[in-house]
């Protein structure tokens, strides 16, 4: 009912995984602090099939190679040690890497799954029905395996991966999908002018993109903006892109929180470096990314085409989650006006910074601070209530907006 935390395999390693590699991914993040911190899902990409080419040709089964001990035994270990298993397939007869696909097995390949104890699907339907796909089609695709699911009566977090074609979010949530990808591919960028070959979107471009489709998310069903790219830093096997900075990483973690998007980790969480993991466990962050409601976010402040936007989230204790983002290259002052941006009739606020872990206020005047180039202030506002004015702490500097 909240938007799925884990890891998945593909962004780092693509093909190249097996069991020893997914051990030691589960044994690190049960050490470092990810796993208490929510991450959860251990999510198998493509490469864990033993045969590549159409499934009227092969059965689909793990490599034994690759996986010696079998999926089951992968998901045991999981589960012993506080973890979900995830799995993937496709609706073709291959899959997108040239694997065996479920085209045709549907229902046996989901009991199959379930039978091995797996808790989440990733279903990627770029191998069947490509961009200009009818969305008919689309639509009896991702309900078939939806249905084929169901009918394991195990409960299986099911991922319709369609990158953001056949307007899948106005529709995902009715077939049963629990996560839809809402545009193609992220790459390893911040802000890359345009689409790296004219496919890759940056995370700009994904919140961008997300902005005009907010309200189809919500407790169980999650606009997915892709997996998170923190920890990559330009050196993916599979993503382009040349990586950013510690800034850039945690204003997308920042981003992709406010927007309730899946937090999905793509990096080798072995050799995070201490700042990408900080950003990761921020525990005020991931708070917001879990907020019960689900609310929608919304941009409050600036325009599409701003430099300075703040953007807001409703949230479960009455308060808000609050990104004061400048994708400009200037530092700038922003204000945030609780009655004219969030249309609050409050007479007083608290302000906590939830990167620096700090409190402020309590203030009765908008709120003012600076915000690098690139970076995301992320705040939860409060209202303050049977306060008197005369204890009011000192009010930020003020700056009247144009």
């Amino acid at each position: 009912m909240t938007p799925p935390m884990g890891w998945s395999s593909w962004n780092q390693f693509g093909d190249e995984i097996n069991e020893e590699l997914l051990h030691d991914t589960i044994d690190t993040m049960a050490s470092n602090g990810l796993r208490n911190a929510g991450y959860i899902f251990i999510n198998l990409d493509d490469g864990w099939q033993r045969y590549r080419g159409n499934r009227s040709e092969h059965p689909l089964e793990a490599d034994p190679v690759k996986f010696p001990n079998g999926i089951k035994a992968l998901a045991d270990y999981a589960h012993d040690r506080g973890f979900k298993l995830g799995i993937y397939s496709g609706p073709g007869q291959s899959t997108c890497a040239g694997y065996t696909g479920s085209e045709g097995h549907e229902k046996e390949d989901a009991a199959m799954f379930a039978s091995w104890g797996i808790d989440h699907l990733k279903y990627d339907s770029c191998c069947s029905e490509g961009i200009d796909a009818p969305k008919a089609e689309v639509q009896a695709i991702v309900l078939k395996m939806s249905e084929a699911l169901v009918a394991t009566h195990r409960p299986i977090v099911y991922h319709a991966c369609h990158c953001g074609w056949a307007d899948i979010w106005e529709w995902a949530a009715g077939e049963g999908a629990n996560q839809w990808r809402i545009g193609q591919d992220i790459s390893d960028d911040f802000n890359y002018p345009g689409n790296r070959e004219k496919y890759y979107f940056d995370v700009l471009d994904m919140l961008d993109r997300g902005n005009n489709v907010s309200k189809y998310t919500g407790p169980g069903h999650w606009n997915d903006y892709d997996m998170l790219i923190i920890g990559l830093h330009g050196e993916s096997s599979q993503l382009v892109g040349t990586g950013a900075s510690n800034i850039e990483y945690r204003t997308h973690f920042s981003i992709w929180a406010l927007v309730s998007s899946p937090l999905l980790i793509g990096s080798d969480v072995r050799t995070l470096n201490d700042d990408s993991l900080e950003t990761l466990t921020n525990k005020e962050i991931i708070a917001v990314n879990q907020d019960p409601d689900g609310a929608p976010h919304q941009l409050v402040q600036g325009t599409a085409s701003s430099y300075l936007q703040i953007y807001a989230k409703p949230l479960n204790d009455g308060g808000y989650a609050i990104a004061l983002l400048n994708r400009g290259s200037t530092t700038a002052d922003m204000t945030l006006s609780i009655p004219r941006d969030l249309t609050m009739d409050w007479d007083l606020y608290l302000v906590r910074d939830l990167w620096k872990h700090e409190d402020h206020g309590p203030y009765d005047i908008p709120y003012t601070t600076e915000v690098m180039p690139h970076e995301a202030k992320m705040l939860r506002v409060s209202e303050v209530t049977n306060t008197k004015r005369k204890e009011r702490s000192a009010r930020p500097r003020f700056i009247f907006d144009e």
